[in-house]
């Protein structure tokens, strides 16, 4: 997994700089108002939307776009969309395992998308719980390396919170815990005193397809071409690769 991890991190780290930054915006506030519509607008008593709008704000995304999504979602304005939820399962090049999540107001849309970005870029769409027994939910908190933070400072500030492993991607940590029980993972950091990068649910695979460079390169090129549409909001893989390989691809 470190090689999933420590690639998301740094494609994440890019994308606040990149070009295609209004692109992560738009997803970011579609988050917030889902975030918003599901569990009402205050961020005390709904920590979904607290993470997503913690993340918008590490993101860079500015407060009145922000405080308009929170609005929106929660009923306070008019103009929110009746998004759906909708998880799309597949392969890619090397066997990978796909998990596509999108949220989207039209249903024919994000299947289409989807369907053609899998088509163009080696990959192939599959049935309905065929790829989603190979992944589990879990909770995972990204933390930065500043000052003389270690692997021990983490480890006692979360553990009794639920965390389950503290891993080393590098420039960052990341904390692995049940879903349920990211918010008290996320909590003790800051009872803590220590900052943390981003706090989210995902899919981690039980198991992973080591990738070379070649077979990185066309799986790296697929899951682009994927988020690249404005349905989709996460796609989550079971490949890994080694230090040497995300070097060699850059």
């Amino acid at each position: 997994m470190s090689g999933h991890s420590k690639w998301a991190t740094t494609k994440h780290k890019k994308a606040v700089i990149d070009a295609r930054r209004g692109k992560m915006f738009a997803k970011l506030i579609k988050n917030i108002e889902v975030a918003a519509r599901t569990g009402g607008g205050d961020l005390d008593g709904n920590p979904t939307l607290f993470d997503a709008v913690q993340k918008a704000k590490k993101s860079s995304v500015p407060n009145d776009n922000i405080d308009r999504a929170v609005k929106r979602g929660s009923g306070q304005d008019a103009g929110g969309a009746d998004y759906q939820s909708i998880t799309y399962e597949g392969y890619g090049p090397g066997g990978v395992a796909l998990l596509i999540e999108c949220l989207s107001d039209n249903r024919n849309r994000a299947a289409t998308e989807v369907r053609i970005a899998m088509t163009r870029n080696g990959g192939a769409m599959a049935d309905p719980g065929s790829v989603a027994y190979l992944f589990t939910r879990k909770g995972v908190v990204i933390v930065p390396k500043t000052g003389d933070l270690t692997e021990d400072d983490l480890l006692l500030a979360v553990l009794d919170a639920g965390a389950e492993e503290v891993n080393d991607l590098g420039e960052s940590f990341e904390i692995v815990s049940e879903a349920t029980d990211l918010v008290a993972v996320r909590t003790a950091l800051v009872d803590a005193g220590i900052d943390y990068d981003s706090a989210d649910p995902t899919f981690l695979p039980s198991m992973s397809i080591p990738l070379d460079a070649d077979g990185a390169r066309k799986v790296f090129r697929l899951i682009e071409a994927l988020e690249d549409s404005d349905d989709v909001q996460n796609v989550y893989a079971n490949f890994d690769v080694s230090d040497d390989v995300m070097a060699e691809v850059g």
